[in-house]
C-alpha cells in the first residue's frame, strides 16, 4: 500500500506501556493503525495493534525488560511498516510540562530542561525522555513534538494553584499543576463541535474517568480548577492511586512498615486505589 499523504505518529510512553497510533494528515486526519506494548518487565509482554478497517486485533508476544528496550522494540517494528516512509513528524504526551502552555517542537533546550524536572514525574518523563532520545539517535532531522499534559490548566489562577503549605515551597514549584489537559482540550473541542460556542464557553465540568480520573472546573473556555494537583496521585480515587488522602496516613505508614521514600511512592502510585481496596483488582 502506498501512503501518499505525510503520516504522524502519536506515542504516550507511560510507566509499564506505550501506546501509539499512526495517522495520515492530510486536509483532514486519517487513523492508519494503533496499537500498545503493555505489560513491560513482565514475562507475558504483549505487542498488540489494529489496522483500521480491519476487524481483528493482532497479538504478538515480545521479550522486553525494560522501558528502553520495549521503545527499541517499538522502532524496529515500526520500521518495517510501509507507512514509516511517509513519516513527517512524532508527537509526544508529556506528563509534566512545568509552567509550558503550549505544545512544542522538541529541541536540545527542551530535552534538558525535561530532564531536569525528572524528580517532578518519576512515573512518566524517564520513559518519555528515552522515547524521544530513541527517535533521536535513529532519525534525528525528524520533527518531534511536546504535548504537555499540564499546559491547559497554566490558565488556571493563583488562588487554584497554590497549595496550602509553607509559601517559600510555592518558590520551588511546589504547586497544583493538573493533568489529563490533552484529554480535556478535545473535550473541549468536542463539545464545541456538538453544542456549539456559547456552550463550551460557558460552565463547564469536565470528567476524564480511566485507571487515571480527575474533574476539571472550566469557565470561558479556560481551566480555572482541577482536582488532580503537584502530581497525579490527588483528586479523585483511581485504579491504583489513592487520590487526596490524609498526609498522616503517609507517614504513619512509612513509621509501621519502616518505607523508604521510594517504596512508599511506588505504594502511592501502584499499589493503591481500588486495586489497594479490593486486594484483587484496579477495575471498576
Amino acid at each position: 500500500m502506498k501512503i501518499k499523504n505525510a503520516c504522524i505518529l502519536i506515542i504516550n510512553g507511560g510507566s509499564s506501556s506505550i501506546r501509539f497510533s499512526l495517522y495520515a494528515a492530510d486536509n483532514t486526519i486519517t487513523r492508519l493503525f494503533h496499537g500498545k506494548i503493555d505489560r513491560i518487565g513482565l514475562t507475558d509482554s504483549t505487542l498488540t495493534y489494529n489496522i483500521e478497517g480491519e476487524n481483528q486485533k493482532h497479538i504478538l508476544p515480545i521479550s522486553v525488560s525494560d522501558n528502553k528496550m520495549a521503545s527499541t522494540h517499538l522502532m524496529n517494528w515500526l520500521e518495517k511498516k510501509v507507512e514509516f516512509a511517509s513519516l513527517k513528524a512524532v508527537a509526544h504526551r508529556i506528563v509534566h510540562g512545568m509552567h509550558h502552555t503550549k505544545s512544542e517542537r522538541i529541541t536540545p533546550e527542551l530535552l534538558n530542561e525535561l530532564r531536569q524536572i525528572i524528580p517532578y514525574d518519576l512515573d512518566h518523563l524517564p520513559n518519555e525522555i528515552k522515547l524521544i532520545e530513541i527517535f533521536l539517535q535513529h532519525y534525528p532531522k525528524l520533527k518531534q513534538v511536546a504535548c504537555f499534559d499540564t499546559a491547559f490548566h497554566t490558565t488556571m489562577p493563583r488562588v487554584a494553584k497554590l497549595l496550602p503549605i509553607p509559601r517559600r515551597f510555592d518558590t520551588k514549584g511546589i504547586q497544583r499543576y493538573g493533568f489529563h489537559g490533552i484529554s480535556y482540550s478535545y473535550l473541549m473541542e468536542e463539545l464545541t463541535r456538538i453544542e456549539g460556542s456559547k456552550v463550551a464557553h460557558g460552565r463547564v465540568i469536565l470528567a476524564h474517568l480511566g485507571n487515571g480520573a480527575s474533574l476539571a472546573a472550566v469557565s470561558e473556555g479556560k481551566s480555572i480548577d482541577t482536582s488532580m494537583g503537584f502530581t497525579p496521585a490527588g483528586g479523585l480515587i483511581m485504579g491504583s492511586r489513592p487520590g487526596d488522602l490524609d498526609p498522616g496516613v503517609v507517614w504513619y505508614m512509612m513509621q509501621l512498615e519502616n518505607l523508604s521514600p521510594k517504596k512508599i511512592n511506588h505504594l502511592i502510585n501502584h499499589d493503591s486505589g481500588l486495586l489497594g481496596i479490593s486486594e484483587t483488582s484496579s477495575d471498576m
